[in-house]
């Protein structure tokens, strides 16, 4: 799990809470897989909507406009957004994504939430992971995200006071392997860190090392 903090700046979350506010918003079971629809209960604003959909590509830009996001993911694809929007009362039961979503079919290694709604706004609506530790409850501030390993189990849990807004998508990457993404991860890192005092020689075996990597791994 990687948090991104920021995603979207204050004037930006503003932008999509009032242009959600005139969203057309239908049934979210209707999206979910087989096995996940029983247990999604939300709204979730129209993906066929003009509207809608420049707000997707708006809030897509801005996610690949973050250094952490393209080193961690190593995204190939991604997916169409989906706005959602959890009352009071509403929730999203324990779930697996589907491997495979979209036509042609994208295959879910990583997904991604954004958090629209302030923290304080609402409670409840944690997004809860399965870990081998125990669960991890995420609530996060408004334009702050999270990429998480899709296949997890995990949930939304109940929101009981105020509206809980959000934006969900899924990555497929160039490396398949999530350790493989996580030692390229780690050394874009160490080259970060190191590039304001290593020797020019030390940068260029970084270097070296992760081209060599991504050459064995990638799947473009």
């Amino acid at each position: 799990m990687i948090l991104l903090e920021g995603v979207l700046a204050a004037e930006d979350v503003a932008r999509v809470r009032r242009d959600l506010e005139s969203a057309p918003w239908a049934d979210g079971a209707k999206t979910a897989g087989a096995a996940a629809r029983p247990v999604k209960h939300n709204r979730q604003a129209a993906g066929d909507d003009p509207q809608v959909q420049a707000l997707g590509e708006f809030v897509t830009a801005a996610l690949r406009r973050r250094p952490t996001f393209e080193l961690a993911a190593r995204p190939r694809r991604l997916s169409r957004l989906l706005f959602s929007r959890y009352e009071a009362g509403d929730t999203y039961g324990a779930h697996t994504d589907d491997a495979l979503m979209g036509d042609p079919p994208l295959r879910t290694d990583l997904a991604f939430t954004i958090f629209l709604s302030d923290p304080e706004s609402y409670d409840g609506g944690g997004l809860t992971i399965s870990t081998p530790l125990g669960e991890q409850a995420i609530k996060l501030s408004a334009g702050d995200a999270v990429l998480y390993q899709a296949g997890t189990i995990h949930h939304v849990a109940p929101v009981t006071r105020g509206v809980r807004l959000a934006c969900v998508g899924w990555v497929q990457s160039l490396v398949r392997d999530p350790a493989q993404r996580e030692l390229l991860f780690d050394l874009a890192t160490a080259r970060a860190q190191c590039a304001g005092a290593a020797a020019r020689e030390t940068l260029l075996l970084l270097d070296r090392t992760q081209s060599n990597l991504l050459r064995m791994w990638a799947e473009p």
